[in-house]
This record gives structure tokens, sequence and C-alpha cells, in this order.
């Protein structure tokens, strides 16, 4: 957009914000609308993979399904198992209504692959104990702000973080004996 806010009057720069209100109002509400038509098509694609793969084992046995599936349909046949599965697994699919298919698959426990990462950057990854390490200091970080700690509850997080607390905390200090961590980066990054 080549207009800046110094240059329109108020009741245009208004306008173009209402305008824009409408326009994202619209696309949201295409966008609900296709992720429910997504679901209902590999819901209803899936109903009917179940009534085909019926057919054909009864007519040609169990090993005629994979090559049915090859010559006949035109996704992978892990996309026509979770079909399937999402099928199964609800008899109406306005349930799910507002999510996508990923969203409805995790919902349901139904196994996805991680999303691809063709075409980005490798990324290596991180040690186990960091990724470990991040994922409790956001836990902490996250339950202290969820409740109000009270003595009881602290005494709680204490006693069953001390077997941990007991496992690093040689790795903290040196080892002539304790050391003050009050304004170390670890315990600064923890408190914080």
């Amino acid at each position: 957009m080549s207009t800046t806010a110094s240059t329109t009057s108020p009741a245009s720069a208004a306008a173009e914000i209402n305008r824009l209100y409408g326009e994202a109002q619209r696309l949201s509400a295409e966008s609900r609308a296709s992720l429910h038509a997504a679901l209902a098509a590999a819901w209803q694609a899936g109903q009917l993979l179940i009534a085909e793969k019926k057919r054909v084992l009864r007519r040609m046995g169990g090993g005629a399904w994979l090559l049915w599936l090859e010559q006949n349909f035109q996704g992978a046949p892990r996309t026509a198992q979770k079909y399937m599965k999402l099928a199964r697994s609800v008899e109406d699919v306005t349930f799910l209504q507002g999510l996508s298919l990923r969203q409805a698959y995790l919902r349901l426990g139904i196994a996805t692959e991680p999303k691809s990462r063709t075409g980005s950057m490798h990324v290596a990854n991180l040690p186990d104990h960091v990724r470990f390490a991040s994922k409790l200091v956001v836990a902490i970080r996250t339950e202290r702000k969820r409740i109000s700690a009270s003595s009881e509850q602290a005494e709680a997080y204490r006693r069953d973080l001390r077997p941990l607390y007991l496992l690093l905390r040689p790795l903290f200090e040196p080892a002539d004996g304790p050391a003050n961590l009050s304004g170390s980066k670890l315990t600064n990054r923890l408190t914080s």
C-alpha cells in the first residue's frame, strides 16, 4: 500500500481500515469454508475407500487391495489409509468443522508424517539434553504464570524437582565447593 498515515485524511484512513477489515473477514470465512470442504472431501473419500476395499477383498483377496490402490487411487497408500481412519473415526464430519486435515488427524490420533522440509535448509537436530532442558524451562515458566505458587505448591515443586537438581548441581558448582549461583546465567534464565 503506497499511502501513509501522514498523507491520508482520518476519514479516508478509516474507510481503508474498514475495507481491509471487511476483506479480512471475508477471506477468513472463505478459509474456514475451504478447510471444512477439504475435510468433508477426505471423509467422503474415506467412506468410498472403505466400501471399495471390502469389495476388492471379497472378490480378489487380501493382496489385491494395494494393487487396486496403485492402479486406481492418485494419492499414496498412506493417504488412503488416513482417509479411511478419518471416515471410521467420526460419524459426522461437522464434528471437526474449522480444523485442517492435519489438525483433525492429530485430534483423532491418526498418525501423520512430519511436515516436509523439502527445499529448506538442513538444520541439525539439537542434542537431547538441550531440547529437554528447553522444554523444562518453558514448562516451569508456564506453570509459574498459570497458578500463583502457594508455599504448598512451591514445596511440591521442590520435592518433585529435587532429584533433577541433585543430578545437575555438580555440573554448575566448582569442584572445591558450592558456588553462589544467585547471579548465574542459568539461575537468571530459570527464574525469569
